[in-house]
Protein backbone atom coordinates (compact mmCIF):
# COMPACT_ATOMS: atom_id res chain seq x y z
CA UNK A 1 0.00 0.00 0.00
CA UNK A 2 1.45 3.23 -1.10
CA UNK A 3 0.71 6.39 0.88
CA UNK A 4 -1.75 7.52 -1.97
CA UNK A 5 -3.40 4.31 -1.94
CA UNK A 6 -5.83 4.29 0.89
CA UNK A 7 -8.40 7.25 0.77
CA UNK A 8 -7.90 8.33 4.45
CA UNK A 9 -4.13 7.78 3.94
CA UNK A 10 -2.04 6.37 6.82
CA UNK A 11 -2.46 6.72 10.58
CA UNK A 12 -0.62 10.41 11.25
CA UNK A 13 0.65 10.53 14.92
CA UNK A 14 0.80 14.10 16.47
CA UNK A 15 3.57 16.31 16.57
CA UNK A 16 4.43 18.55 19.28
CA UNK A 17 1.15 20.51 20.32
CA UNK A 18 0.48 23.61 17.99
CA UNK A 19 4.52 23.06 16.16
CA UNK A 20 2.73 21.82 12.62
CA UNK A 21 3.02 24.02 9.98
CA UNK A 22 1.21 22.52 6.61
CA UNK A 23 0.01 24.41 3.50
CA UNK A 24 -3.24 25.20 5.14
CA UNK A 25 -1.99 27.32 8.42
CA UNK A 26 -0.24 29.15 6.10
CA UNK A 27 -2.80 29.93 3.88
CA UNK A 28 -5.28 30.47 7.00
CA UNK A 29 -2.06 33.04 9.15
CA UNK A 30 -1.43 34.60 6.05
CA UNK A 31 -4.78 35.72 5.44
CA UNK A 32 -5.46 37.03 9.11
CA UNK A 33 -1.97 38.93 8.81
CA UNK A 34 -2.10 40.80 5.63
CA UNK A 35 -4.63 43.85 5.92
CA UNK A 36 -5.08 43.12 9.28
CA UNK A 37 -4.49 44.76 12.73
CA UNK A 38 -1.20 45.59 13.70
CA UNK A 39 1.19 42.98 15.37
CA UNK A 40 4.08 43.44 17.78
CA UNK A 41 6.88 42.38 15.78
CA UNK A 42 7.17 41.40 12.40
CA UNK A 43 10.21 39.53 11.64
CA UNK A 44 11.79 39.46 7.25
CA UNK A 45 13.91 36.12 6.75
CA UNK A 46 13.37 32.40 7.54
CA UNK A 47 17.02 31.11 8.17
CA UNK A 48 18.31 30.41 11.43
CA UNK A 49 18.71 34.13 12.68
CA UNK A 50 15.14 35.54 11.62
CA UNK A 51 13.64 31.97 13.01
CA UNK A 52 15.34 32.90 16.46
CA UNK A 53 13.98 36.23 16.03
CA UNK A 54 10.19 35.19 15.65
CA UNK A 55 11.24 32.57 18.75
CA UNK A 56 12.44 34.96 21.14
CA UNK A 57 9.93 37.70 20.35
CA UNK A 58 6.98 35.16 20.74
CA UNK A 59 8.55 33.42 23.74
CA UNK A 60 8.32 36.94 25.33
CA UNK A 61 5.00 36.80 24.83
CA UNK A 62 4.52 39.37 21.92
CA UNK A 63 2.76 38.87 18.61
CA UNK A 64 4.94 37.51 15.81
CA UNK A 65 4.25 37.60 12.00
CA UNK A 66 7.70 36.19 10.04
CA UNK A 67 7.81 35.98 6.24
CA UNK A 68 10.72 34.67 4.02
CA UNK A 69 10.47 35.36 0.32
CA UNK A 70 11.59 31.41 -0.44
CA UNK A 71 11.37 28.88 2.35
CA UNK A 72 12.84 27.74 5.82
CA UNK A 73 16.73 28.07 5.82
CA UNK A 74 16.62 28.87 1.75
CA UNK A 75 20.00 30.73 2.27
CA UNK A 76 23.28 30.64 4.21
CA UNK A 77 21.49 28.72 7.15
CA UNK A 78 21.28 25.65 5.25
CA UNK A 79 24.79 25.79 3.52
CA UNK A 80 26.82 25.74 6.81
CA UNK A 81 29.77 23.99 7.76
CA UNK A 82 27.55 22.29 9.90
CA UNK A 83 29.78 22.60 12.99
CA UNK A 84 28.52 24.21 16.01
CA UNK A 85 31.85 25.60 16.90
CA UNK A 86 33.29 27.22 19.88
CA UNK A 87 35.40 30.19 18.54
CA UNK A 88 38.85 28.68 18.18
CA UNK A 89 39.42 30.45 15.09
CA UNK A 90 38.29 33.91 16.50
CA UNK A 91 40.47 33.44 20.07
CA UNK A 92 43.64 33.05 17.52
CA UNK A 93 42.63 36.26 16.01
CA UNK A 94 42.20 38.08 19.12
CA UNK A 95 38.61 38.48 18.69
CA UNK A 96 38.18 37.18 22.87
CA UNK A 97 34.52 38.18 23.10
CA UNK A 98 33.94 36.42 19.71
CA UNK A 99 35.06 33.57 20.95
CA UNK A 100 33.71 33.25 24.45
CA UNK A 101 30.02 34.08 22.76
CA UNK A 102 30.39 31.26 20.50
CA UNK A 103 31.81 29.07 23.53
CA UNK A 104 28.68 29.74 25.44
CA UNK A 105 26.11 29.20 22.39
CA UNK A 106 27.86 26.08 21.79
CA UNK A 107 27.18 24.92 25.33
CA UNK A 108 23.28 26.05 25.00
CA UNK A 109 22.42 24.10 22.06
CA UNK A 110 24.50 20.77 23.27
CA UNK A 111 23.04 20.90 27.20
CA UNK A 112 19.87 22.62 26.80
CA UNK A 113 17.74 23.60 23.85
CA UNK A 114 18.80 21.29 21.04
CA UNK A 115 20.99 18.41 22.39
CA UNK A 116 18.85 16.01 19.94
CA UNK A 117 20.53 18.32 16.64
CA UNK A 118 23.86 19.34 18.50
CA UNK A 119 26.48 16.26 19.91
CA UNK A 120 30.07 16.28 20.36
CA UNK A 121 32.04 15.38 17.22
CA UNK A 122 36.22 14.49 17.57
CA UNK A 123 38.82 15.71 14.70
CA UNK A 124 42.17 14.46 14.46
CA UNK A 125 44.65 16.74 13.11
CA UNK A 126 47.52 14.05 11.56
CA UNK A 127 51.26 15.21 12.21
CA UNK A 128 52.23 14.70 8.83
CA UNK A 129 55.48 15.48 7.24
CA UNK A 130 54.16 18.72 6.14
CA UNK A 131 53.38 19.65 9.56
CA UNK A 132 55.72 21.10 10.99
CA UNK A 133 56.50 20.52 15.10
CA UNK A 134 56.14 24.39 15.31
CA UNK A 135 52.47 23.99 13.15
CA UNK A 136 51.71 21.48 15.80
CA UNK A 137 52.87 22.96 19.09
CA UNK A 138 50.68 26.03 17.95
CA UNK A 139 47.85 23.84 16.76
CA UNK A 140 47.84 21.80 19.88
CA UNK A 141 48.54 25.45 22.58
CA UNK A 142 45.28 26.76 20.16
CA UNK A 143 43.71 23.08 21.53
CA UNK A 144 44.48 23.86 25.17
CA UNK A 145 43.00 26.91 24.74
CA UNK A 146 39.48 25.78 23.06
CA UNK A 147 39.47 23.34 26.33
CA UNK A 148 39.75 26.56 28.13
CA UNK A 149 37.02 28.55 26.28
CA UNK A 150 34.65 25.50 27.22
CA UNK A 151 35.33 25.73 31.00
CA UNK A 152 34.55 29.13 31.04
CA UNK A 153 31.73 28.93 28.94
CA UNK A 154 30.44 26.25 31.70
CA UNK A 155 29.82 23.65 29.43
CA UNK A 156 30.39 20.01 31.19
CA UNK A 157 33.63 17.50 30.00
CA UNK A 158 31.10 14.96 29.68
CA UNK A 159 29.39 17.04 26.81
CA UNK A 160 32.80 17.84 25.51
CA UNK A 161 36.00 15.75 26.10
CA UNK A 162 39.27 17.23 26.35
CA UNK A 163 41.71 17.04 24.15
CA UNK A 164 44.64 14.92 23.54
CA UNK A 165 47.73 13.66 21.63
CA UNK A 166 47.56 10.68 19.62
CA UNK A 167 50.48 8.34 18.85
CA UNK A 168 51.08 7.06 14.99
CA UNK A 169 48.85 3.94 15.30
CA UNK A 170 46.40 5.43 17.52
CA UNK A 171 45.83 8.23 14.43
CA UNK A 172 45.67 5.65 11.82
CA UNK A 173 43.20 3.71 13.44
CA UNK A 174 40.73 7.10 13.93
CA UNK A 175 41.93 8.33 10.69
CA UNK A 176 42.62 5.49 8.11
CA UNK A 177 42.19 7.78 5.12
CA UNK A 178 45.57 9.03 6.35
CA UNK A 179 48.69 8.55 3.93
CA UNK A 180 50.83 6.61 6.91
CA UNK A 181 54.32 7.01 5.32
CA UNK A 182 55.79 9.67 7.89
CA UNK A 183 52.98 10.27 10.44
CA UNK A 184 54.22 10.84 13.40
CA UNK A 185 50.42 11.34 15.22
CA UNK A 186 47.71 13.18 15.55
CA UNK A 187 46.36 15.85 17.88
CA UNK A 188 42.62 14.78 19.00
CA UNK A 189 40.02 17.69 19.75
CA UNK A 190 36.09 17.96 19.82
CA UNK A 191 33.82 20.28 19.05
CA UNK A 192 30.27 20.45 18.53
CA UNK A 193 28.09 19.60 15.07
CA UNK A 194 24.63 19.98 13.69
CA UNK A 195 23.23 16.71 12.56
CA UNK A 196 21.89 18.78 9.47
CA UNK A 197 21.48 22.71 9.48
CA UNK A 198 18.30 23.17 7.92
CA UNK A 199 16.34 21.07 10.43
CA UNK A 200 17.94 23.15 13.16
CA UNK A 201 15.90 25.67 11.28
CA UNK A 202 12.68 23.85 10.64
CA UNK A 203 12.82 23.01 14.72
CA UNK A 204 13.27 26.98 15.41
CA UNK A 205 10.65 27.99 13.59
CA UNK A 206 8.21 25.08 14.48
CA UNK A 207 8.94 26.07 18.24
CA UNK A 208 8.02 29.60 17.44
CA UNK A 209 4.83 28.30 15.59
CA UNK A 210 3.97 26.73 18.78
CA UNK A 211 4.57 30.20 20.90
CA UNK A 212 1.78 31.42 18.63
CA UNK A 213 4.31 32.98 15.95
CA UNK A 214 2.90 33.24 12.27
CA UNK A 215 5.49 31.39 9.98
CA UNK A 216 4.94 32.50 6.59
CA UNK A 217 6.92 31.12 3.93
CA UNK A 218 6.59 32.34 -0.22
CA UNK A 219 5.79 35.80 1.28
CA UNK A 220 8.48 38.00 0.02
CA UNK A 221 8.99 41.20 1.44
CA UNK A 222 9.03 43.78 -1.44
CA UNK A 223 9.13 47.12 1.00
CA UNK A 224 9.91 48.11 4.66
CA UNK A 225 8.57 51.18 6.33
CA UNK A 226 8.99 52.33 9.72
CA UNK A 227 5.88 50.30 11.17
CA UNK A 228 4.69 48.92 7.65
CA UNK A 229 5.52 46.18 5.05
CA UNK A 230 4.42 46.01 1.53
CA UNK A 231 4.48 42.19 0.89
CA UNK A 232 3.75 39.72 -2.14
CA UNK A 233 2.71 35.76 -1.72
CA UNK A 234 4.87 34.52 -3.75
CA UNK A 235 2.33 31.46 -4.77
CA UNK A 236 -0.98 33.76 -5.90
CA UNK A 237 1.21 37.14 -7.06
CA UNK A 238 -1.49 38.98 -4.24
CA UNK A 239 0.16 42.02 -2.79
CA UNK A 240 -0.84 43.26 1.10
CA UNK A 241 0.25 45.10 3.66
CA UNK A 242 1.60 43.79 7.01
CA UNK A 243 0.87 46.19 9.56
CA UNK A 244 3.91 45.86 13.01
CA UNK A 245 5.12 47.77 16.37
CA UNK A 246 8.79 46.55 15.19
CA UNK A 247 10.22 45.31 12.17
CA UNK A 248 12.97 43.15 12.11
CA UNK A 249 15.15 42.65 9.33
CA UNK A 250 16.86 39.38 9.49
CA UNK A 251 17.01 38.44 5.95
CA UNK A 252 21.27 37.73 5.93
CA UNK A 253 23.13 38.59 2.90
CA UNK A 254 19.68 40.47 1.52
CA UNK A 255 19.33 42.86 4.42
CA UNK A 256 20.78 45.85 2.10
CA UNK A 257 18.41 45.31 -0.30
CA UNK A 258 15.45 46.38 2.36
CA UNK A 259 17.39 48.69 4.50
CA UNK A 260 19.60 51.95 2.99
CA UNK A 261 22.70 52.21 4.35
CA UNK A 262 23.41 48.45 5.43
CA UNK A 263 26.64 47.00 2.75
CA UNK A 264 27.36 43.79 3.55
CA UNK A 265 30.62 41.67 1.63
CA UNK A 266 29.22 38.09 1.23
CA UNK A 267 31.95 35.58 1.48
CA UNK A 268 31.91 32.07 -0.16
CA UNK A 269 32.11 29.19 1.36
CA UNK A 270 32.15 26.10 -0.88
CA UNK A 271 31.70 22.18 0.30
CA UNK A 272 32.56 19.01 -1.37
CA UNK A 273 29.91 16.05 -1.60
CA UNK A 274 31.43 12.64 -1.56
CA UNK A 275 30.51 8.78 -0.68
CA UNK A 276 31.66 7.75 2.61
CA UNK A 277 32.96 4.36 0.79
CA UNK A 278 35.56 6.27 -0.93
CA UNK A 279 36.98 7.31 1.89
CA UNK A 280 36.41 4.12 4.28
CA UNK A 281 35.70 3.83 7.73
CA UNK A 282 35.72 7.68 9.12
CA UNK A 283 35.13 7.43 13.20
CA UNK A 284 36.68 10.82 13.41
CA UNK A 285 36.49 14.11 11.45
CA UNK A 286 39.73 15.68 9.90
CA UNK A 287 41.83 18.91 10.34
CA UNK A 288 44.08 19.00 7.15
CA UNK A 289 45.65 22.49 7.75
CA UNK A 290 45.77 24.30 4.42
CA UNK A 291 49.58 25.18 3.18
CA UNK A 292 50.70 28.82 4.18
CA UNK A 293 47.82 29.00 6.87
CA UNK A 294 48.38 29.04 10.38
CA UNK A 295 44.59 28.90 11.68
CA UNK A 296 43.20 27.32 8.74
CA UNK A 297 41.93 24.27 7.78
CA UNK A 298 39.96 21.80 5.40
CA UNK A 299 37.65 19.87 7.41
CA UNK A 300 36.57 16.13 6.48
CA UNK A 301 33.67 15.69 8.15
CA UNK A 302 32.12 12.42 8.11
CA UNK A 303 27.76 12.00 7.80
CA UNK A 304 24.72 9.65 8.83
CA UNK A 305 23.70 9.33 5.62
CA UNK A 306 26.39 7.82 4.22
CA UNK A 307 28.39 10.63 2.56
CA UNK A 308 31.44 13.05 3.74
CA UNK A 309 31.73 16.66 3.89
CA UNK A 310 34.65 18.71 2.73
CA UNK A 311 35.17 22.15 2.94
CA UNK A 312 35.55 24.95 3.65
CA UNK A 313 36.54 27.99 1.02
CA UNK A 314 36.47 31.56 2.18
CA UNK A 315 36.57 33.65 -1.06
CA UNK A 316 35.05 37.27 -1.59
CA UNK A 317 32.24 37.83 -3.52
CA UNK A 318 31.18 40.44 -5.64
CA UNK A 319 28.25 41.60 -7.68
CA UNK A 320 24.41 40.35 -7.27
CA UNK A 321 23.49 38.04 -5.00
CA UNK A 322 22.13 34.75 -6.27
CA UNK A 323 19.32 32.99 -4.92
CA UNK A 324 21.53 29.76 -5.16
CA UNK A 325 25.69 30.39 -5.24
CA UNK A 326 27.15 28.00 -7.25
CA UNK A 327 30.45 26.64 -7.05
CA UNK A 328 33.50 27.60 -8.96
CA UNK A 329 35.46 25.19 -10.37
CA UNK A 330 38.35 26.91 -8.44
CA UNK A 331 36.87 25.99 -4.71
CA UNK A 332 36.67 22.38 -5.65
CA UNK A 333 40.05 22.24 -7.12
CA UNK A 334 41.90 23.87 -4.18
CA UNK A 335 39.91 21.63 -1.89
CA UNK A 336 40.85 18.40 -3.96
CA UNK A 337 44.35 20.24 -3.73
CA UNK A 338 44.67 19.94 -0.06
CA UNK A 339 42.81 16.86 0.36
CA UNK A 340 45.85 15.21 -1.78
CA UNK A 341 48.33 16.86 0.90
CA UNK A 342 47.02 14.42 3.42
CA UNK A 343 45.14 11.63 1.97
CA UNK A 344 46.23 7.95 1.18
CA UNK A 345 43.03 7.44 -0.70
CA UNK A 346 42.94 9.56 -4.18
CA UNK A 347 40.18 12.24 -4.40
CA UNK A 348 39.50 13.41 -7.80
CA UNK A 349 37.45 15.38 -10.03
CA UNK A 350 34.74 12.99 -10.51
CA UNK A 351 34.64 11.51 -7.23
CA UNK A 352 32.72 15.06 -6.38
CA UNK A 353 28.87 13.89 -6.01
CA UNK A 354 28.21 16.61 -5.30
CA UNK A 355 29.02 20.55 -3.63
CA UNK A 356 27.49 23.64 -2.58
CA UNK A 357 28.45 26.92 -1.57
CA UNK A 358 27.05 29.73 1.07
CA UNK A 359 27.48 33.15 1.40
CA UNK A 360 28.35 34.60 4.72
CA UNK A 361 26.62 37.81 4.98
CA UNK A 362 29.57 40.05 6.85
CA UNK A 363 29.05 43.56 7.92
CA UNK A 364 31.45 45.77 5.34
CA UNK A 365 32.46 48.81 7.84
CA UNK A 366 35.30 49.63 5.82
CA UNK A 367 34.66 53.43 3.98
CA UNK A 368 35.27 52.32 0.64
CA UNK A 369 36.05 48.75 -0.88
CA UNK A 370 38.97 50.32 -2.47
CA UNK A 371 40.81 50.96 0.87
CA UNK A 372 39.97 47.70 2.40
CA UNK A 373 42.79 45.12 1.77
CA UNK A 374 41.02 42.93 3.55
CA UNK A 375 40.54 39.27 3.16
CA UNK A 376 36.75 38.10 4.09
CA UNK A 377 38.69 35.85 6.39
CA UNK A 378 39.94 38.43 8.01
CA UNK A 379 36.74 40.61 8.65
CA UNK A 380 35.09 39.99 12.03
CA UNK A 381 32.26 37.27 12.73
CA UNK A 382 30.78 39.81 15.19
CA UNK A 383 27.14 40.60 15.01
CA UNK A 384 25.95 44.15 14.45
CA UNK A 385 22.06 45.33 15.53
CA UNK A 386 21.58 48.23 13.57
CA UNK A 387 18.31 51.12 13.92
CA UNK A 388 17.35 52.48 10.82
CA UNK A 389 15.72 56.22 10.81
CA UNK A 390 12.68 54.81 10.30
CA UNK A 391 13.41 52.62 13.01
CA UNK A 392 13.53 49.20 11.06
CA UNK A 393 16.05 46.80 13.17
CA UNK A 394 18.88 44.54 10.87
CA UNK A 395 20.38 42.26 12.21
CA UNK A 396 23.65 41.21 10.57
CA UNK A 397 27.10 39.23 10.34
CA UNK A 398 27.40 36.77 13.08
CA UNK A 399 27.27 32.58 12.58
CA UNK A 400 25.26 30.02 12.87
CA UNK A 401 26.60 29.30 16.17
CA UNK A 402 25.66 32.13 17.87
CA UNK A 403 22.18 33.02 16.04
CA UNK A 404 20.59 33.03 19.20
CA UNK A 405 22.96 35.43 21.08
CA UNK A 406 22.12 37.60 17.27
CA UNK A 407 18.08 36.68 17.93
CA UNK A 408 18.35 38.51 21.51
CA UNK A 409 20.00 41.01 20.60
CA UNK A 410 17.77 41.71 17.36
CA UNK A 411 14.33 41.81 20.01
CA UNK A 412 15.88 43.70 22.89
CA UNK A 413 16.84 46.66 20.44
CA UNK A 414 13.05 46.48 18.64
CA UNK A 415 11.93 46.46 22.34
CA UNK A 416 13.45 49.52 23.28
CA UNK A 417 13.34 51.29 20.25
CA UNK A 418 9.43 50.94 19.95
CA UNK A 419 8.49 50.70 23.39
CA UNK A 420 7.42 47.15 23.52
CA UNK A 421 5.76 45.45 26.44
CA UNK A 422 7.92 42.28 26.77
CA UNK A 423 10.36 40.55 29.18
CA UNK A 424 13.66 39.19 28.93
CA UNK A 425 14.33 36.80 26.92
CA UNK A 426 14.24 32.98 27.75
CA UNK A 427 15.01 31.16 24.79
CA UNK A 428 18.78 30.08 26.72
CA UNK A 429 16.73 27.37 28.37
CA UNK A 430 13.94 26.51 26.26
CA UNK A 431 14.14 23.63 24.02
CA UNK A 432 13.38 23.37 20.92
CA UNK A 433 10.64 20.93 19.36
CA UNK A 434 12.23 17.40 19.57
CA UNK A 435 15.01 18.44 22.25
CA UNK A 436 15.32 15.77 25.34
CA UNK A 437 18.05 15.04 27.63
CA UNK A 438 20.71 12.40 25.90
CA UNK A 439 19.15 9.15 28.35
CA UNK A 440 16.16 10.19 26.83
CA UNK A 441 16.45 9.77 23.57
CA UNK A 442 18.74 6.97 23.81
CA UNK A 443 15.65 5.39 25.44
CA UNK A 444 13.35 6.11 22.29
CA UNK A 445 11.81 3.35 20.40
CA UNK A 446 13.17 4.34 16.88
CA UNK A 447 15.74 3.81 14.93
CA UNK A 448 18.64 5.99 15.55
CA UNK A 449 19.36 7.91 12.27
CA UNK A 450 15.27 9.39 12.90
CA UNK A 451 16.33 10.34 16.63
CA UNK A 452 19.31 12.06 15.16
CA UNK A 453 16.82 14.36 13.01
CA UNK A 454 14.07 14.36 15.19
CA UNK A 455 14.50 13.91 18.68
CA UNK A 456 11.22 13.14 20.40
CA UNK A 457 9.44 12.74 17.47
CA UNK A 458 11.28 9.99 15.60
CA UNK A 459 8.58 7.48 17.27
CA UNK A 460 5.77 9.74 15.50
CA UNK A 461 7.87 9.65 11.55
CA UNK A 462 8.67 5.55 12.11
CA UNK A 463 4.97 4.99 13.31
CA UNK A 464 3.69 6.10 9.85
CA UNK A 465 4.66 2.67 8.69
CA UNK A 466 2.67 0.90 11.56
CA UNK A 467 0.17 0.84 8.39
CA UNK A 468 1.50 1.20 5.37
CA UNK A 469 5.24 -0.55 5.62
CA UNK A 470 6.20 0.99 2.22
CA UNK A 471 6.64 4.56 4.17
CA UNK A 472 9.59 3.03 6.16
CA UNK A 473 11.77 2.17 2.77
CA UNK A 474 14.16 3.92 2.43
CA UNK A 475 13.71 6.88 -0.66
CA UNK A 476 17.01 6.18 -2.30
CA UNK A 477 19.15 2.71 -1.64
CA UNK A 478 22.26 3.41 0.69
CA UNK A 479 20.86 6.31 1.98
CA UNK A 480 18.14 6.47 5.51
CA UNK A 481 15.59 8.63 4.58
CA UNK A 482 12.24 6.98 4.80
CA UNK A 483 8.82 8.04 2.61
CA UNK A 484 7.59 8.49 6.42
CA UNK A 485 10.19 11.38 6.73
CA UNK A 486 8.94 13.10 3.42
CA UNK A 487 5.46 12.71 4.50
CA UNK A 488 6.17 14.14 8.21
CA UNK A 489 7.25 17.14 6.29
CA UNK A 490 4.86 17.84 4.26
CA UNK A 491 2.41 17.01 6.91
CA UNK A 492 4.24 18.97 9.91
CA UNK A 493 7.09 20.85 8.57
CA UNK A 494 5.64 23.24 6.31
CA UNK A 495 7.18 21.80 3.01
CA UNK A 496 4.84 22.88 0.26
CA UNK A 497 6.91 21.35 -2.96
CA UNK A 498 9.33 19.05 -3.72
CA UNK A 499 12.49 21.05 -3.14
CA UNK A 500 11.64 21.84 0.53
CA UNK A 501 11.33 18.22 0.67
CA UNK A 502 14.45 17.33 -0.82
CA UNK A 503 16.41 20.57 -0.37
CA UNK A 504 15.86 21.88 2.99
CA UNK A 505 13.79 19.46 5.00
CA UNK A 506 15.89 16.58 4.08
CA UNK A 507 19.54 16.84 2.57
CA UNK A 508 19.26 14.11 -0.54
CA UNK A 509 19.22 16.70 -2.98
CA UNK A 510 22.88 17.85 -2.12
CA UNK A 511 23.88 14.59 -4.50
CA UNK A 512 21.83 15.55 -8.01
CA UNK A 513 21.63 11.77 -8.75
CA UNK A 514 19.96 11.01 -5.32
CA UNK A 515 17.61 13.84 -5.94
CA UNK A 516 16.74 12.48 -9.27
CA UNK A 517 15.69 9.34 -7.91
CA UNK A 518 13.69 10.77 -5.03
CA UNK A 519 11.41 13.12 -6.57
CA UNK A 520 8.85 10.57 -7.46
CA UNK A 521 8.81 9.73 -3.66
CA UNK A 522 8.74 13.67 -3.18
CA UNK A 523 5.56 13.89 -5.30
CA UNK A 524 3.86 10.72 -3.32
CA UNK A 525 4.24 12.66 0.06
CA UNK A 526 3.39 15.91 -1.03
CA UNK A 527 -0.10 14.13 -2.47
CA UNK A 528 -0.61 12.22 0.67
CA UNK A 529 -0.26 15.26 2.80
CA UNK A 530 -3.06 17.02 0.45
CA UNK A 531 -5.36 14.33 1.02
CA UNK A 532 -5.56 14.60 4.94
CA UNK A 533 -8.29 16.21 6.33
CA UNK A 534 -7.46 19.88 7.22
Amino acid sequence: MSPTSSPSGPSVPAPAPGSSLSAARRRRELTEAVDADMVDVLVVGLGATGAGVALDAAARGLSVVAVDAHDLAFGTSRWSSKLIHGGLRYLASGQLDVAHESAVERGVLMERTAPHLVRAQPFVLPLTPSVSRGQASLAWAGFRAGDALRLAARTSRATLPAPRRLSAVEARHLTPSVRPGGLRGGLLSWDGRVTDDARLVTALARTAAAHGAKILTRVRALELGGSTARVRDELTGEQGEIRARAIINASGVWAGGLVDGIRIRPSRGTHLVLRADLLGPLPAGLHIPIPGETNRFVLVLPQDDGRVYVGLTDEPVDGDIPDVPEVPESDIGFLLDVLGSALDTPVRRHDVVGAFAGLRPLLDTAPTRSTDPARTSDISRRHAVLTSDEGVVTVVGGKLTTYRRMAQDAVDAAVEARGLRAGASTTAALPLVGAAAPHRLGALTAPGHLVRRYGTEAPAVHALGTRDPHLNEPVVPGNPLTRGALLWAALHEGALDEADLLDRRTRIGLVPQDRAAAVTAAREALDAAAAQPA
